[in-house]
């Protein structure tokens, strides 16, 4: 079991920044590490990751030194367990829209009293049953951050119940499914798009609460960090890759 090293810097009052990871292959999360970034977001929502493939990532997560956070399928019980079970130091659920959702996504991720998360130290998190269950308990309900994504309209208009529940670290803002929400699908840096993400930032702000957001470029990452995110997820691995690569060709080719 390691400290949360993503969290500290957060609690310090820095803003974090790291990509999605949609590449299985573990060298990925060891190149974001040596890179400087200080998280990986495992990408199970999109893309073909497995859980046992995520497992890989986060032993090299743990090698390379950057926190390893697990984005889920759903909010579904079973699926935060299997990602907090195999090491993950942070969750990500999408989708949540209402008080009930977030409640459900605390106590899948918390361990009693903080919430219900099934009971297992036979598993890679507890070391193998290595830690004592006196031990493991309490440090994972400390370390392990909770990001719950604000992915349309009415999770904004929710967003003050959301937040009245317990056990929550972080509020992400997910702009590609906001657009769509918001009648201009794919077009994040829209008036309509910015405006309720603006808003969102200054109700979490107010009840003490991080915020994150996925960015696509540089200028945006400024943007909203000038606005008070904290959590700022670069991009995804293959679209950096993919920069990287058409860049090289253009110049190339001139």
């Amino acid at each position: 079991m390691r400290e949360n090293k993503m969290m500290r810097e957060l609690k310090e009052g820095r803003v974090v920044y790291g990509p999605f990871v949609k590449i299985t292959d573990p060298a990925t999360v060891e190149i974001a590490a040596y890179s400087g970034f200080d998280f990986v977001i495992i990408d199970l929502e999109h893309g073909p990751h497995s859980i046992e493939g995520a497992q890989n990532l986060i032993r090299a997560a743990e090698l390379s030194d950057i926190t390893p956070v697990v984005r889920v399928l759903e909010n579904n019980p079973t699926h935060i367990l299997r990602a907090l079970d195999i090491g993950a130091q942070g969750i990500e659920v999408p989708h949540i829209s209402n008080k009930e959702d977030a409640r459900k996504t605390v106590r899948a991720a918390r361990f009693s009293p903080q919430g219900e998360r099934g009971l297992c130290r036979f598993v890679r998190a507890a070391n193998y049953s290595s830690v004592p269950s006196d031990e493991y308990i309490p440090k994972e309900n400390e370390e392990i951050v909770v990001i719950v994504h604000i992915e349309g309209v009415e999770g904004v208009k929710n967003l003050r119940d959301i937040l009245e529940v317990e056990g929550i670290d972080i509020i992400f803002l997910g702009p590609y499914d906001l657009s769509q929400s918001c009648g201009v699908p794919g077009k994040v840096d829209h008036p309509a798009v910015a405006e309720k993400m603006e808003e969102a930032v200054r109700i979490a702000k107010e009840a003490g609460v991080k915020t994150g957001t996925f960015v696509d470029n540089l200028e945006q990452a400024k943007r909203w960090k000038k606005a008070g995110v904290q959590y700022i997820s670069f991009s995804v691995d293959v679209g950096i890759y993919y920069e990287a690569c058409s860049q090289i060709v253009k110049r190339l080719k001139e």
